[in-house]
Formats: structure tokens, sequence, C-alpha cells
């Protein structure tokens, strides 16, 4: 089947572009695939793909430059009574910087002495960002370790674009480089 956007693939062009309107949306699979009338294996197939393309491009335009927010968050696991944060088992520790502005200094928020922010930094952003991917994670019911990396480059790119019109985004980036 001809389509510019998915190397041999064995779905129309329209149909894709219409996966990836409502991929763009933040539907599920389970969604996309009644919305689309597609099988849900086919439609987590080329979110599969198309989360490792918004990875690549995530990699790609890392700006390390800049003033750095540095955090560290812990996704997953089953909370156990009295047990929250580092404490809790089978947490998977995920370690998140944010580039703003010009990088000259490194400056420290010590949490300990229940500092969050002081007269030079704060680290308001990067705890944003967790807090959107949990909330956007959650939605999932679980993530499979497999793919979780995936996820989360999802999470930063519909956090870092949330402004701007994803559904070209990710059309422009696939269409440079086609899924195979």
């Amino acid at each position: 089947m001809n389509n510019k956007y998915v190397k041999r693939s064995r779905i129309s062009e329209s149909k894709f572009r219409q996966l990836l309107k409502h991929f763009a949306l933040d539907l599920d699979a389970q969604q996309i695939s009644v919305l689309c009338k597609l099988n849900r294996n086919t439609v987590n197939r080329y979110l599969y793909l198309i989360r490792i393309r918004i990875a690549e491009f995530c990699e790609y335009e890392s700006p390390f430059q800049g003033e750095v927010e540095v955090d560290e968050s812990y996704f997953g696991g089953h909370r156990i009574k009295g047990k929250r944060g580092r404490g809790a088992a089978g947490k998977k520790v995920v370690f998140g910087i944010l580039v703003d502005l010009g990088y000259k200094k490194h400056y420290r928020v010590h949490h300990g002495k229940d500092e969050f922010a002081n007269n030079k930094t704060h680290i308001n952003g990067i705890e944003s960002f967790w807090s959107f991917a949990k909330r956007r994670l959650t939605r999932f019911y679980g993530v499979p370790r497999s793919t979780f990396y995936l996820h989360l480059k999802e999470c930063e790119f519909r956090f870092n674009y949330c402004n701007d019109n994803i559904y070209t985004m990710i059309l422009g980036i696939i269409k440079n480089k086609p899924l195979c």
C-alpha cells in the first residue's frame, strides 16, 4: 500500500493520519482502534514506532546548555503501608533534567533542610514535569519496563511542546524519517 509515512505499510496513508490524529489527542490504543476500525495490536505496533521517533527527536533536540534543573522521581511499585518515596519497594528511579536560560554555575536546593527554592534557583519546572508524567502514565494502569522509556519520552515531548500542534509536529518528524 502506498504510504509515505510508513515503509511497507498495510494501512493507507489516510488511515495512518487518522490514527496519528487520535494519538496527538492523547487517546489510548483501545480508543484509537475503535475509532479507526483497526485491530488493537496493529494500533499498538504503530504507537510503538511513533514513540520511537518521538524519543529520537527528543534526544536530538536535547539542549544541554543553559540553567539546568535536576531532580529524581520514583515511578511504579506498590505502596506498602507506612513506606513512601524511596522506602517503597519495586519503584523505578528516574533522573530528570530540564534546561533553561544560560548554564554558568550549579546551585543546589537542599531538600533535607526543607528547602525547595532559594534566591538563585528552584525546582518548579522539573516538579511540574514529574506531576504531569505521573498523571499521564497512571491512565495506562502500568507500563511495561520494556516501553517505559518510550512512554517517558512521549511525556517529555508532550510537556515541552504543549502549546504547539503535536499532530503536525509528529507528522513532520515521521515525514523526514518514515516508520519501518
